[in-house]
């Protein structure tokens, strides 16, 4: 990271020798802090990856805090898959998860407790889908071990933390030909995939900007104690806080926009700017809820209360994304697309206008009915068991059973290994940027030039 920061530095001195002046244009150029290492010899690209078919996927889920519960109960309702395996360090989780199968009617599962026991579930014979819910440091190291045991691997979010371990998935995936996919549900929000399905078909002619956020208040949980509702293991979240600045948390925000703008997939995110607001919201709780004397009001905390990170595409494209999870403001992940016949948006209103009438939003009644109409495939045909089981009004739900559909027909996953690459790597660029007041950061091309080959944004079915 020092290094790296002494790169972007050097850049800005250079930029600094070719000030602007009227009439003369300066070339651009970010400043490529993370070079691409070239493939691998022997490696393929892996843009639309299939593999052989599997009848019932067996699970092993590593992780059973709040996001590996719900993975249980998601899971247990479907038939095809089976859950052969559950982990974690708080044998109460373990335990906890195992009563959910019971009383779902599904076999109970083999319990590991042990931190290594990802090691051993993942060179099992019985094991096919290894379900990663851990906190984030663990994410990269237990879905590059499954994948080099032959496992298809899902992790949540995020899958990377920093660039290099970002390439360490792509070229596992790449060697291996296995599934790796970051279980990113936002994609699956019957809004989302709306809009997705209007963008594919041209009701917003071509999209030109794109905004994401994941502005969240978190405070009570990130200061919650063993014991007290929202509490993360080991206060690891608040501990990500204290050490980094940056847009810690980008997924939700970018991912539905990504794939409405064919990232990697006929266009590619080339470079980002980034700046964050100073840190207010994390001392202010604290002090209210330990006093101004305890440790965690007098801890200092790197994370600016609300991050703005702007990329630009190599077509062309703006995205804006924003991460604040420390400010009393009402939920938003904002998702808003821009196109030069229309515009929709979800928070902090939901709304879509289109030409010729594109400043006025459309009436309640029409807009419920152009939704009817662009409703997507995948959510006409299961989103009513998705309501019924939940998660997140419905999105968990469709976004397993997608992932469990795919690796049954042996169909390319909805999301690949480049986008849990791409959409991570937004993690450390925006830190290098943000510490170096903005400087632009090159985005590295994680398809190594396949960017181009595919045209648009693909969810399979047969």
């Amino acid at each position: 990271m020092r290094t790296a920061i002494i790169i972007v530095l050097l850049g800005a001195l250079a930029a600094c020798n070719n000030v602007s002046r009227p009439g003369i244009d300066i070339p651009f150029e970010a400043v490529e802090v993370f070079p691409e290492p070239p493939r691998p010899e022997g490696q393929e690209h892996v843009l639309e990856l299939r593999a052989d078919p599997i009848d019932t996927v067996r699970v092993a889920i590593i992780g059973l805090g709040m996001r590996g519960q719900g993975a249980v109960r998601r899971l247990s309702f479907i038939e095809e898959a089976k859950i052969v395996a559950l982990a974690d360090v708080v044998s109460e989780h373990v335990e906890r998860a195992q009563q959910t199968l019971v009383e779902r009617g599904r076999p109970p599962a083999d319990v590991y407790i042990d931190p290594d026991g990802y090691r051993t579930i993942s060179q099992r014979d019985d094991v096919d889908l290894v379900y990663i819910c851990t906190h984030w440091d663990l994410h990269t190291p237990i879905a590059v071990f499954a994948m080099e045991q032959g496992k298809h691997v899902a992790t949540e979010i995020p899958a990377a933390l920093t660039i290099e371990e970002a390439w360490q998935l792509v070229n596992t995936a790449e060697r291996t030909r296995r599934h790796m996919m970051m279980l990113e549900n936002c994609n699956y929000d019957f809004f989302e995939m709306a809009t997705l399905n209007m963008v594919q078909q041209g009701l917003f002619g071509e999209i030109v900007h794109a905004e994401g956020a994941y502005i969240h208040d978190l405070r009570s949980m990130l200061f919650a104690e063993e014991g007290e509702r929202g509490h993360y293991w080991n206060m690891w979240r608040l501990k990500h806080n204290q050490e980094y600045d940056g847009s810690l948390y980008p997924m939700h925000g970018l991912g539905p926009i990504a794939h409405a703008l064919n990232i990697h997939r006929g266009d590619r995110m080339e470079f980002l700017v980034s700046l964050s607001s100073g840190q207010f919201g994390l001392t202010a709780y604290a002090k209210e809820k330990f006093g101004e004397a305890s440790e965690y009001a007098q801890a200092d905390y790197a994370k600016g209360d609300m991050n703005t990170t702007l990329i630009k595409t190599a077509k062309g494209k703006t995205i804006k994304i924003q991460h604040d999870v420390t400010s009393p403001r009402p939920y938003s992940r904002i998702h808003m697309l821009s196109g030069t016949k229309g515009f929709a948006q979800k928070w902090p209103r939901t709304g879509i206008t289109l030409e010729p009438d594109g400043h006025r939003w459309l009436s309640d009644v029409a807009m419920d009915s152009l939704l009817q109409v662009y409703e997507h495939p995948i959510v006409r045909e299961v989103g009513e068991k998705a309501r019924e089981v939940g998660g997140h009004g419905g999105m968990d739900f469709i976004m397993d059973y997608r992932l469990i559909y795919c690796l049954r027909h042996g169909l390319p996953l909805d999301m690949d290994v480049y986008d849990a690459a791409e959409w991570s790597s937004i993690i450390e660029l925006s830190r290098v940027s943000v510490a170096n007041q903005g400087m632009p950061v090159r985005i590295p091309d994680f398809t190594r030039g396949a960017w181009d080959q595919l045209n648009t944004v693909t969810y399979y079915t047969r």
